[in-house]
């Protein structure tokens, strides 16, 4: 619950700021002073103080729960107050309360995104003026300033970029106007051109006709041309179009200049007839006609090159740098500008073709020949790709659900195909209607069950909205449940479960959660509200202990009771009321620091005593070093003898200095004389004592004369008035004392064990093979069996005994006197031997008798049944 350790508790107006490790200097009227350096001198500006703070908010500092406090702190900061005094509340507010610092800080966070904003404006402003104050208006820097300032997030609405955007955007329009005039009259130029073309190839009669209109058309044509050179926006239109205008201007004055000589010429011709001819072929005939010549068929190549020189040289200028662009991008195969200068270039073809020469018009008809077939390559191409973004369209709704893409991937799968489909259509290549209308299909298709995922999804946020809704009524119902539940624990497991739900409560759009957040914090502020003063009064106690810890420490002898006493109260505290982790656990470092040192100080002293004691600590750690040495060498009587040198070291360090002759005869001399023992014992009879009150107690009686103790006959103090000259071991040494015995004897016992087996197993092998000097010795055999060594000894040697009852009863009865069962088939005679040892009542029973059973059965012949059940009875009745 990261809201608990937010609310640090505000404690009275007075004490809070004061003492703080980092407050900073007030002056003599309590106003806190900054210092501020100004090149090298320091000035003291006077910040307010937490009374003159807590006036100005309408009493927040004051207020008695965080969520009095936060409304106190939004009603004061709807007035809008000047940002320094909304810092200054920040400041103080800060490292008190987290959560009511938190709507102080969005205000300041606010002010910073719009104080942000407002230079974004300024610097995209003076961009902006920049663009519009330039010679030369880039219509692209105007097109990327827009962009890059909506990306910049710059409030384009907003003043001086709405207007200076309004600017920016009429200059775009009057330069795209413009240049859509241009192209008009391009066009218009081009019709001209070709009326005077369709002219000079009718009848002179026509071409007069024609003659007047034409040139109407022809100055009404220049007069546009030259208003759209006088436009305002003509220095910002592109070079290319100043220059296509420009050449078409030459061009239409050029053909005119040529149709009107030659219509002048051709008139002139007509009327003289020394005139010389036009030079246009229809007219030259039609003059010759009406002067009566002969009309002879021109040659073909005269046919051919009869354009008049200017005319050609329009043509070649206007045809060449089309061309010549046109032949570079075949060259370096791009297509995308090639398929446009082919574009171009037809059209120039269509109305200058036949007037630039038959060179230029034969590179025209290679080059647009050229381009058509790459053309043609890349429509096919083109295609491909369609048809291929086509079926990736149309699987997004085909197949299984679980190859199919669903959701925000399918969003992105729509989107990604239809760049693709874009980014195809602006290589160049005409767009194919068809395949586009195959390709929106499937991708509406996809777009169906898009919207359906986000129908779904949109259900999903209103529930989860809903359910948090629900979720913020029951935090409030549980605050007004709880007003006087003092659990706090169980409020605080509540709380975190409350919390939990709510991270776990499903995903809202971010204005709806931004809504439901401010209320979600105001409900859990109201809910902690008793918690966090429950647990700032836990703090201050905690804090009370902490100085009894200390004080406990600074005495000079640790009182164990107290101590303990104390860690039982800070138990309970802790249990009774729970903190923040981390800061619980800084106060129980702080608790414990004291007491830690107050016992590391009483063990050094310690360490100081025991350090008297080191030559005999290190006399007995050596003899235990010495025992376990012996023990690794697995040897007996050398393990007995280190546990003997062990207790010697340690008793030799008991021993204390022998006192001088003198000094010991005068306490036997000044011993009083023992009393003489009664010779008769005599009863102990109960007697109540007079109690009545003015009855005096009757005298004790004097003390019998006893047989002196020991102690005194030997001229020794008694033991309660003995002074205390055994020095104590130290811990160290006391250890590796007890820990060596104790693994000496263990050693000693496995050793034994050892021993006992391997005497039980050469037993079996005497018995086995029949070796009397095989039994193994006395000292082996331990001593419950030593006396029986001697008979063992004499039933092994002997020859077997074929009475095989007596071997099987003699078992029967070890196996009775070792408590151990008997196998199946020996059963009945056991419960049979039983009750005949019942009725034999004054006849040694099998545990006394055991070593002359042994004994029989070593007189037997060895079979592994028997050898077995022997082993099994010696190994219990030999450990006796």
């Amino acid at each position: 619950m990261g809201g608990l350790s937010d609310n640090k508790g505000l404690c009275p107006l007075a004490p809070c700021g004061a003492g703080a490790p980092d407050d900073p200097v007030r002056g003599p009227d309590g106003r806190r002073l900054v210092a501020a350096a100004v090149n090298t001198t320091v000035l003291s500006v006077p910040q307010p103080t937490v009374a003159e703070l807590d006036a100005l908010t309408g009493g927040a500092f004051s207020a008695p729960t965080s969520g009095e406090r936060a409304a106190r702190l939004r009603a004061w900061l709807e007035g809008q107050p000047p940002i320094e005094t909304v810092r200054a509340v920040y400041r103080e507010l800060a490292t008190r309360d987290k959560g009511a610092a938190k709507i102080v800080k969005e205000r300041l966070e606010e002010h910073k995104r719009q104080r942000a904003q407002d230079e974004a404006a300024a610097q995209w402003a003076a961009r902006a003026e920049a663009l519009l104050a330039q010679t030369h208006f880039n219509m692209a820097d105007a097109l990327a300033w827009q962009r890059d300032a909506a990306k910049a997030g710059a409030p384009l609405s907003r003043e001086p970029l709405a207007s200076l955007r309004q600017r920016l955007a009429e200059r775009i329009a009057a330069i795209e106007d413009l240049t859509h005039r241009v192209h008009v009259e391009r066009e218009a130029a081009g019709l001209l051109v070709q009326r005077i073309d369709m002219l000079s190839t009718r009848p002179i009669a026509d071409a007069e006709a024609a003659h007047e209109a034409l040139a109407r058309d022809v100055a009404q044509w220049r007069e546009r041309a030259e208003a759209l050179v006088a436009a305002p926006a003509w220095g910002d239109l592109e070079p290319r179009h100043a220059a296509q205008l420009q050449a078409t201007r030459e061009q239409v004055q050029a053909v005119w200049q040529a149709f009107d000589a030659a219509l002048a010429q051709a008139r002139r011709a007509r009327d003289d007839a020394q005139a010389a001819l036009p030079g246009v072929p229809l007219w030259d005939d039609e003059i010759r006609t009406l002067r009566g010549q002969e009309v002879a068929a021109a040659p073909e190549a005269a046919g051919a090159v009869a354009v008049p020189k200017a005319v050609q040289a329009v043509a070649q200028a206007a045809l060449l740098p089309t061309l010549e662009a046109l032949e570079r991008e075949l060259a370096e195969g791009h297509t995308k500008a090639m398929v446009r200068l082919a574009g171009e270039l037809r059209h120039l073809h269509k109305l200058h073709g036949r007037h630039a020469g038959p060179e230029v018009d034969a590179r025209a008809q290679a080059a647009l020949a050229k381009a058509k077939e790459l053309e043609d390559w890349a429509r096919w191409r083109a295609d491909q790709l369609r048809e291929e973004l086509i079926a990736k369209a149309e699987a997004l709704t085909q197949g299984d659900g679980a190859s199919r893409p669903a959701g925000k991937a399918l969003a992105d799968a729509i989107r990604a195909l239809r760049e693709q489909w874009k980014q195809v259509d602006q290589g160049g290549v005409p767009p194919n209607q068809t395949l586009w209308k195959r390709f929106d299909a499937a991708c509406n298709r996809a777009h169906e069950a898009l919207q359906a995922w986000r129908d779904s999804l949109k259900a999903q946020h209103e529930a989860a909205r809903q359910a948090r809704l629900a979720l913020i009524d029951e935090v409030r119902a549980w605050t007004a449940a709880h007003a006087e539940d003092e659990d706090w624990k169980a409020q605080l497991r509540e709380l975190h479960a409350l919390a939990e739900r709510w991270r776990q409560a499903g995903h809202v759009s971010e204005k709806a959660y931004a809504e439901l957040q401010a209320a979600w914090k105001e409900a859990m502020t109201a809910a902690h509200a008793r918690l966090e003063a429950a647990q700032a009064d836990s703090v201050q106690r905690r804090q009370a202990m902490i100085a009894e810890a200390q004080a406990l420490a600074e005495q000079p002898r640790v009182r164990l009771d107290a101590v303990r006493e104390l860690q039982q109260r800070w138990q309970a505290e802790a249990q009774r009321v729970p903190l923040e982790r981390r800061k619980e656990q800084k106060l129980w470092e702080a608790f414990r620091a004291p007491i830690d040192a107050a016992f590391a100080r009483r063990s050094a002293e310690r360490e100081q005593a025991q350090a008297a004691l080191s030559a005999v600590d290190a006399a007995v750690l050596q003899a235990a070093r010495a025992l376990e040495e012996a023990c690794a060498q697995d040897d007996a009587q050398a393990i007995r003898a280190a546990m003997a040198a062990l207790r010697e070291a340690a008793l030799g360090a008991a021993e204390p200095a022998p006192a001088p002759a003198g000094q010991a005869a005068a306490p036997a001399e000044a011993a009083p004389a023992p009393a003489p023992s009664d010779a008769a014992t005599r009863p102990l009879v109960a007697r109540r004592g007079d109690d009545r009150p003015g009855v005096a107690a009757p005298a004790a009686a004097p003390a019998r004369d006893v047989r002196p103790s020991p102690r005194a006959a030997a001229g020794r103090a008694p033991a309660g008035e003995r002074p205390s000259v055994r020095p104590r071991l130290g811990d160290a040494a006391f250890r590796a004392q007890r820990q060596a015995l104790e693994r000496a004897e263990a050693r000693l016992r496995e050793l034994a064990a050892r021993a006992h087996g391997e005497a039980v197993t050469a037993l079996l092998q005497a018995w086995q093979q029949r070796q009397p000097q095989a039994v193994p010795s006395a000292a082996q055999l331990g001593r419950s069996a030593a006396a029986a060594r001697g008979r063992w000894v004499q039933a092994v040697e002997a020859a077997p005994a074929v009475d095989d009852a007596a071997a099987d009863e003699a078992l029967l009865r070890l196996e009775i006197a070792a408590d151990l069962p008997t196998p199946a088939e020996h059963l009945p005679a056991r419960r049979q031997l039983q009750l005949q040892l019942l009725t034999r009542r004054h006849e040694p029973g099998p545990a006394e008798t055991w070593p002359q059973d042994v004994a029989r059965v070593l007189a037997s012949a060895a079979t592994p049944a028997r050898q077995q059940r022997l082993q099994a009875v010696l190994k219990v009745l030999l450990r006796r």
